[in-house]
């Protein structure tokens, strides 16, 4: 397979605050990476950086062989980068079908294709982005990034205050997305063992730098090294 992206060096952070430190990272056309860590190591950071979020101190960004360290947000969400941000961004003034239509590029993802995978959007597609529950507000978060036609997709704690039941769901669908679609995806995610058991690699940070790095598979069968690395100190 192909280098889809490529971090060399990478430091990052907010004006002259440095949160990731010296990262190196690759990631092949249709893989997938779940990024581990404790909360304020720089996960979030990461993501950020690679959708042109954060200053670039040092080090350079490649996507799909060419360096975009430089390339606004808009630009890297156009070249394939799509983004599903923590906080989900739900609009109240437009319907869910209004959400998915307006971010449409062409493309395998059109409104047919996601409303087979996401059934409950179709049911709700008239109601408004504040009429949603948790869970449904991540449907549609997820469907709206998927709507770009993107050939990685980045997931921000797309777990997080879901229930149960929903959480199921979503792996289904992430885990669909992944073996059956052979979409790229990188996933922070707090709940390591949910992360791992979507993705076929792993990195774990630490105070901004990358700690260890594995197979998901291995770590995942290695419960002691694994809460280590998500409780170091």
């Amino acid at each position: 397979m192909s280098e889809l992206l490529r971090f060399h060096n990478v430091s990052a952070g907010y004006g002259d605050s440095i949160v990731l430190e010296n990262v190196s990272i690759s990631l092949e056309t249709g893989g997938s990476l779940a990024l581990l860590g404790r909360n304020g190591v720089g996960k979030t950071t990461l993501i950020m950086t690679l959708m042109g979020l954060t200053k670039l101190h040092s080090g350079e960004v490649f996507w799909q062989g060419k360096n975009i360290s430089s390339t606004s947000t808009y630009k890297r969400s156009l070249a394939g980068l799509g983004w599903v941000p923590q906080e989900r961004h739900m609009f109240p003034s437009l319907t869910v079908e209004e959400h998915l239509t307006v971010v449409a590029r062409p493309g395998k993802w059109d409104l047919q294709k996601i409303y087979g995978i996401f059934p409950r959007l179709k049911e709700r597609r008239a109601n408004m982005g504040n009429q949603l529950s948790g869970g449904e507000q991540q449907m549609v978060a997820i469907a709206r990034a998927l709507m770009t036609n993107p050939s990685l997709l980045l997931l921000d704690e797309p777990m997080e205050g879901l229930a149960p039941i929903i959480v199921q769901d979503l792996m289904q669908i992430i885990k669909g997305l992944v073996t059956d679609e052979g979409l790229a995806v990188i996933i922070v995610e707090q709940h390591a063992r949910l992360a791992l058991a979507l993705t076929k690699n792993m990195i774990a940070l630490d105070r901004g730098k990358v700690i260890y790095e594995s197979e998901s598979a291995s770590l995942l069968a290695d419960s002691a090294l694994l809460n280590r690395l998500v409780s170091v100190s």
